[in-house]
């Protein structure tokens, strides 16, 4: 079954958790709930009553009518019965209709609980975490397996009933005729024995379900998100063929879980037969005796088959509450999950003048991948710092730090003189404005977007932001202004005005510390244009790291800083690094040197140098 398996080992923050802990769990959601829970206990109560009610009312109109001797005593002694029968069926229904409803409503409440500790979770978890596990998985215990989760109430709820059932018929059983009833309780350990040994194989293979599902969701989310790629490159067979390689081996474990299930209630009828053909026959024994009478009779045989019935159920019910627990213990790991990112103190961040400080920081990804040893460096507040250097060198890293998404392992990383692991980060990221490489935009419209970090800002104020960045001219060029809709991501408008946008986003949060990961898409020169004025409002009187990408912006800088492979190898500014003829003027020529007026593509010298400002 390895092959069926393969792929579906647990995640990182996945941990296993006993029955009894997962019930306790689940039980505090419904504490809220206690009194609506009572009243649903109690309809559960009253309809198991009704409902073995049924039967014996039945027989004693057997009975009844066998002694009758007359039209007019028949009559008159079913007419009562038959108003009994039927006034027992309605009650039966009703309180099985409002048991129902409240348990739908009770178990949407706690689900929509559970759903939102669920994404609450979601939204807390560090930038590692989302390094670590695919975006589908993530989606598919926030909504599938929160809604499976409602499995385990349902089943415990029908357990409760048919437990009630079993103890009245149970009772009845042994009114009637004692030895026969014996020999129902004989059989019923092995129907009990059968279903708890299928307990094990049931919670692992609804584990494997969970699973597979994930990874289904997670392929077709990647598939979605990359469908571009695949068509620019004509590569929709493979997307297809990856999907199919997945939704075959989901079809292998949901089979293997199947016939888990499926086997389970011919075996516990089997044995519940056999239990039956011999109550049938030492009974039918008891009929020629005249020991019973014929109602007597009917009321055992019906009481038998009622007895079966919830007691299989109860019995297989631990192999079908694995499906919920399953689904629980999934969601509960995702909430457990230990944050990498742990803050000493959680103390206000007051307004920060912008002063960066590493002090010996170590930083790693991984025990394999080192990134930082012993990092050094002071950026005073109101600097502008581009961060240079081949893929890899570190500068990316620096800035997350400084954003707080990653925890580093060794040193200090000082925020104006205090240690950043002492703020609140509500508070300190409200005073950080970061810009992406590719900026994301949520579906709405540009106006939201800009909005986003300061949602009390008033329309004047987003207008007035807007225009700032590149003296405004690029709304002119969307549809409907700031009223113009983007879709998922930012579709529907261009890369470009993707990164204006980011910018006045920005620029509205007013922050005291930028970091600032340059697009490399190109743009028009009038785009390029307007970004660049764009860059220079939200740099302006900022402390600002700026992983640089345009020659522009890293001549505008205050301090270039040079890195490779986690160390700083030169500082200084554009002229200043050029005369030394190292790095980054290898650099220079390599990536840069085409963005320059300067350029001649006949010469591999630098252009002349000129005296520093």
């Amino acid at each position: 079954m390895g092959f069926v398996m393969e792929g579906l080992a647990a995640e990182s923050y996945d941990r296993s958790y006993s029955d009894s802990d997962l019930v306790r769990r689940i039980l505090r959601y419904f504490r809220p709930h206690l009194r609506i829970m009572v009243l649903v206990a109690a309809m559960i109560f009253l309809n198991s009553a009704m409902d073995a009610a049924l039967p014996l009312l039945i027989a004693r109109s057997i009975d009844r009518l066998a002694a009758a001797k007359a039209d007019a005593d028949l009559w008159r002694n079913a007419a009562p019965l038959i108003a009994a029968i039927l006034g027992a069926g309605v009650l039966s229904w009703t309180f099985n209709f409002f048991r129902q409803w409240y348990t739908a409503r009770t178990v949407g409440d706690v689900v929509l609980k559970l759903r939102q500790d669920a994404f609450d979770a979601v939204l807390e978890r560090d930038m590692s975490f989302y390094d670590e596990s695919p975006t589908g998985k993530i989606v598919s215990r926030v909504s599938s397996d929160t809604q499976d989760f409602a499995t385990v109430v349902t089943l415990t709820l029908n357990l409760m009933s048919q437990l009630l059932l079993v103890i009245i018929i149970a009772t009845i059983l042994f009114f009637i005729d004692v030895r026969l009833a014996l020999i129902a309780l004989l059989i019923s350990p092995f129907i009990v024995m059968a279903a708890l040994a299928f307990r094990r194989i049931a919670r692992f293979t609804t584990q494997q379900s969970r699973r597979v599902l994930a990874k289904v969701n997670a392929n077709v989310q990647e598939s979605v998100a990359g469908i571009s790629v695949a068509k620019t490159f004509r590569q929709e067979w493979k997307i297809y063929h990856q999907f199919h390689e997945v939704n075959a081996q989901a079809y292998r474990v949901n089979l293997r879980q199947g016939l888990v299930f499926s086997s389970i209630f011919p075996i516990l009828g089997t044995i519940a037969g056999v239990g039956t053909a011999l109550i049938v026959y030492f009974g039918g024994l008891n009929i020629l005796s005249g020991q019973v009478t014929p109602g007597e009779w009917f009321l055992f045989v019906e009481s038998i088959n009622l007895f079966w019935f919830p007691l299989t159920s109860i019995a297989s019910f631990w192999s079908q509450f694995q499906l919920g627990l399953s689904a629980s213990e999934r969601v509960f790991a995702l909430i457990d999950a230990e944050p990498r990112v742990l803050q000493h103190s959680n103390a206000p961040a007051p307004e920060l003048a912008g002063r960066i400080e590493f002090k010996g920081v170590d930083f790693r990804y991984s025990e394999q991948e080192q990134v930082l040893l012993g990092f050094d460096l002071v950026i005073p507040a109101g600097e502008t710092v581009a961060l240079v250097g081949h893929t890899g060198a570190g500068k990316s890293s620096l800035a997350k730090l400084v954003a707080r998404f990653y925890e580093f392992q060794g040193g200090e990383l000082l925020i104006d003189s205090r240690d950043i692991r002492s703020f609140d980060l509500s508070s300190y990221r409200r005073q950080l404005g970061v810009v992406q490489q590719t900026p994301f935009l949520f579906a709405g419209t540009v106006r939201e977007n800009i909005r986003y970090g300061q949602p009390r800002a008033e329309d004047d104020q987003v207008l007035a932001v807007a225009r700032r960045i590149g003296g405004g001219d690029w709304l002119e060029a969307l549809q409907q202004g700031l009223d113009t809709v983007v879709g998922e991501e930012g579709k529907g408008i261009s890369m470009g005005q993707r990164q204006l946008v980011a910018l006045s986003r920005v620029l509205l949060q007013d922050p005291g510390i930028v970091i600032l990961d340059e697009a490399t898409a190109s743009v028009d020169p009038l785009t390029e244009a307007q970004i660049q004025e764009g860059l220079e409002e939200v740099l302006k009187s900022r402390t600002a790291m700026v992983i640089a990408h345009r020659l522009s912006t890293i001549k505008a800088a205050d301090r270039i800083v040079v890195l490779r492979q986690g160390n700083i190898i030169e500082t200084g500014n554009h002229h200043s690094l050029m005369a030394q003829g190292g790095h980054y003027a290898e650099l220079y020529n390599t990536y840069y040197r085409h963005q320059s007026l300067d350029y001649d593509p006949e010469t591999l010298t630098p252009p002349p140098k000129t005296s520093p400002a």
